[in-house]
């Protein structure tokens, strides 16, 4: 931000433009508070309260400074500052003439701007303000000084009174450059729905992709530009470097990962000659070396027929390849040998001829897929040790029509939570456009009501998932077994999915009793406990492997089912609301009633809403789309974590 500090305005932003490395943005001496060396925004709240505060209340402060309480011997810059309405009326009455510029150049208009007096500037352009008045050792507009302080409600009205977002500052900076370089996406995404151009060069030639690339340290502003269309080809007018050149030359690894995601060439060269890698060893970063050379390698690997068809169908070959790990480590236990080491030496075998095959994969693919193709690959096989192993020695009926049953519905409701959309909130650009304007413009462009990643407006309930990378009606949670969001959609599918998964295992429990019983039979008496282990691993180790690989399933599905049905039945609350109002009540030490919401109907009611239950027409469940639940007004959400505490 700037600072007016003896008598001058600095922006800390390292700015990089043609050969410059920093350059030093300087504003308008305050007039108003000279012999004063005052920081502009925290020190002079300090001492004298903030003066961009409308409800500002001046009778609290300090009684040494009682001459400022007598506003009728303030001059028009000071009453600007302070919002004083009446003491600027006057004076303008008195021949004051608006467009008058001070001693630092600086027009009435832009303390007004600056310090988002919203009346101000009405009455101001009334009386014949220019709107895009130069001025400021910066040579900016109100507009520019409105972004650079992140007032999105000053900004919405000097658009509205014919500011013109295309002007150039002293810097080069065009109002979206701005409002990135301050990080303020709320006005970036303003001023896009607008109509400003979101590769549009700045007067040095750099697009908002290329100035977050180099001066913003972290991913958001770049992935926000990225997801708004933001080419990350482009190249400045001088130096001829891409967003990917600019994010190396900062040593912006978050920024490079983003970019390099987003498809950014890794061979374009600049005006040097240079390639994003030549710039990363200049500037000596290993992390960034390590990280292009694997890209580079990973693309060059892509370009392979045989990588293509594993990257296409890539659940079905992990699940094969996982489901073959499983059934070799069986294979290899079970074998009529007492040689461990023989065993030993073919699992290391089987684990490096699975590392050779998956070598080329995508390691991220790789690890993201793991959890769930490691479920099915298990699930795979506790069925097929049921039908060889268990199936002979159990004779009764009703427990194979209870097995086949479980096995079925486990297997429906796990592909329903895989398939099925959790409740993705969905927007064309236009509408996205429209949300941006509306919102704005009734002053709810805020994180609970607007998704600056997703650019739409939030229904309530609603939250980001970082890993699907998109809002989610009624989100739960983001699921690493189904691999996908549990959301209003398929919440009810992975509950179901847990309780039979629960149920197989305690299946697996009894088939391997009933096997052991028939056909280990260990004498405890004469051999002791530890004699019955080892009769049971002598008996079958596949089976041992299988009844540790259900308890382990047990254990976690029962946990989640215990902890949902809580939730679910008691709360009415998911995971990600209830985990949010935690966080929020620890934050400012409160206490907190979780079952005191809006969403908690009482034990049966929130049963049946969210099992559908009907019974014949006794009950009704509440039959509710998410994803259309917008909050009212606009200016409130029906479900606030201060709400409850």
């Amino acid at each position: 931000m700037g600072w007016i500090k003896g008598g001058k305005s600095h922006t800390h932003d390292s700015c990089h433009h043609g050969h410059s490395d920093h350059s030093h943005s300087h504003g308008p001496r305050a007039a108003a508070f000279s012999g004063m060396d005052l920081p502009f925004v925290p020190a002079f709240h300090e001492q004298f309260g903030n003066i961009a505060d409308d409800t500002m209340d001046l009778s609290q402060q300090p009684k040494k400074r009682s001459h400022l309480d007598d506003s009728s011997t303030w001059d028009i810059v000071k009453a600007s500052q302070f919002g004083n309405l009446d003491r600027c009326k006057e004076l303008v009455e008195a021949g004051y003439d608006v467009r008058q510029l001070d001693k630092e150049n600086v027009s009435v208009l832009h303390w007004a701007a600056i310090n988002n007096r919203l009346e101000l500037v009405k009455y101001y352009i009334s009386k014949g303000a220019i709107v895009d008045q130069l001025g400021g050792d910066l040579n900016s507009t109100p507009l520019h000084w409105a972004i650079r302080q992140g007032h999105l409600p000053m900004v919405i009205q000097l658009i509205r009174y014919g500011a013109d977002s295309s002007i150039a500052d002293g810097e080069g900076y065009r109002a979206l450059h701005l409002a990135i370089l301050f990080q303020h996406m709320a006005i970036a995404a303003y001023l896009m729905a607008k109509g400003q151009e979101v590769d549009g060069p700045d007067c040095n030639g750099q697009s908002p992709l290329m100035l977050a690339a180099q001066k913003i340290i972290g991913p958001e502003p770049t992935s926000f530009l990225i997801k708004n269309n933001a080419s990350v080809s482009a190249m400045d007018k001088v130096n001829r470097n891409t967003p990917l050149h600019c994010a190396v030359l900062a040593g912006n690894v978050d920024a490079a990962c983003v970019l390099l995601k987003a498809g950014a060439s890794l061979d374009l060269q600049n005006a040097n000659g240079h390639t994003p890698l030549d710039l990363a060893h200049q500037v000596h970063s290993p992390l960034l070396i390590y990280m292009l050379n694997q890209v580079q390698q990973d693309r060059s690997r892509a370009n392979s027929r045989c990588l293509k068809i594993a990257v296409k169908y890539r659940v079905a070959l992990q699940f094969l390849l996982t489901t073959a790990m499983l059934g070799c480590l069986g294979a290899i236990l079970d074998m009529n040998t007492d040689s461990w080491l023989l065993k030993g030496i073919l699992l290391v075998c089987v684990v490096c001829a699975i590392s050779l095959a998956t070598r080329n994969f995508p390691s991220e693919v790789f690890h993201t897929l793991l959890p769930s193709t490691s479920l099915m690959a298990s699930i795979f096989w506790m069925l097929v040790t049921w039908c060889l192993w268990f199936l002979p020695d159990i004779l009764c009926s009703c427990d194979r029509v209870l097995f086949t049953f479980n096995a079925t519905a486990l297997l429906y409701y796990y592909l329903r939570a895989c398939r099925t959309d959790p409740g993705f909130v969905k927007a064309t650009e236009e509408e996205k456009k429209l949300n941006v304007l509306v919102l704005a413009e009734a002053g709810c462009l805020d994180p609970s009501i607007f998704c600056t990643s997703c650019m739409i407006k939030k229904p309530v309930r609603a939250s980001h998932c970082q890993r699907c990378d998109a809002c989610v009606a009624k989100q739960d949670h983001h699921s690493v077994w189904t691999n996908t969001c549990i959301g209003a959609r398929n919440h009810l599918y992975f509950v179901l999915f847990v309780f039979f998964l629960l149920l197989m295992s305690m299946w697996m429990f009894y088939g391997c009793l009933v096997y052991w019983s028939t056909h280990c039979v260990p004498r405890t008496e004469e051999q002791g406990l530890l004699g019955v282990a080892f009769a049971v691993v002598d008996c079958s180790p596949w089976l041992l492997c299988i009844f540790l690989l259900a308890l382990y399933r047990a254990c976690w599905s029962s946990f989640i089912l215990l902890l949902q049905l809580y939730q679910i039945a008691f709360l009415g609350l998911t995971t990600a609301e209830r985990m949010s109002l935690l966080m929020h009540a620890r934050k400012h030490g409160q206490c907190l009633s979780l079952s005191q919401n809006p969403y908690n109907l009482g034990v049966v009611r929130n049963l049946v809403s969210f099992f559908k239950l009907r019974c014949c027409g006794l009950f009704k469940p509440a039959v509710i789309d998410w994803t259309q639940q917008f909050p009212p007004g606009h200016d409130q959400r029906l479900f606030r974590p201060t709400d409850m505490v």
